[in-house]
């Protein structure tokens, strides 16, 4: 991976990278390369390491805008803006399935089960659901609007963050993403994806910079 040609923007508090499928924007794996580990070796400057902080995260086999804070004040302040929902964040994802309308919104309860790795929708978002006894378990509100944009095609706003949040609200409302058969895709969708990619990709990140407070929008089209 060539981190030059996937920089989006750099300034003194923020880099904005486009990151490639299958590669994690933090890894626990030391032989594993990852996006935070190549950004520091880009802005090493023979000083010490360069502060580099993860502003929010992407799964692995989705590809598109990341952002990074470069100072704890920046890294703060878009945290801030993150937890309030002042970040807007559009994804564009094709989809297995009939998608039932031209837009919508979806809302459900969303849980965490780390034995297999998945995020799972416990209650339709009618708050009914029991809360299951494991922590990681516990639901929460998950909402997006999407809208289509061709025969197969969304544009996604992700109104929150939640893990796999879009991979498993668009596949319980029956339209997985195409190559993303852990929820629920055909095997045959993978057809025309690169190995470890999934047909979902972070186009736009919207936030105001830390500094200056200027509207940015950053946007990493295929």
């Amino acid at each position: 991976m060539i981190i030059e040609d996937r920089i989006l923007y750099e300034d003194a508090e923020i880099i904005a990278v486009d990151k490639p499928a299958g590669v994690a924007v933090e890894s626990a794996r030391v032989s594993e390369t990852d996006l935070a580990h190549a950004l520091r070796s880009y802005l090493a400057d023979g000083d010490g390491g360069p502060e580099i902080y993860t502003v929010h995260r992407l799964d692995q086999p989705v590809a598109g805008v990341v952002l990074f804070a470069r100072t704890k004040m920046a890294a703060a302040a878009l945290s801030k803006q993150l937890a309030d929902g002042k970040m807007q964040k559009i994804y564009r994802a094709r989809v297995c399935g009939r998608i039932p309308a031209e837009a919508g919104e979806l809302t459900d309860d969303l849980a965490w089960d780390r034995k297999t790795n998945t995020a799972h929708i416990v209650s339709g978002g009618k708050g009914s659901a029991k809360t299951p006894a494991r922590r990681e378990e516990r639901p929460k509100k998950a909402v997006l609007r999407y809208k289509k944009t061709g025969e197969d095609t969304l544009e996604i706003e992700l109104i929150t963050g939640r893990h796999h949040q879009i991979r498993a609200q668009l596949a319980h409302a029956g339209m997985p993403i195409r190559g993303d058969t852990k929820y629920g895709a055909p095997a045959d969708s993978k057809e025309g994806l690169a190995r470890g990619q999934i047909a979902l990709r972070a186009v736009s990140l919207s936030f105001r910079h830390p500094r200056t407070g200027a509207v940015m929008r950053i946007t990493a089209e295929e």
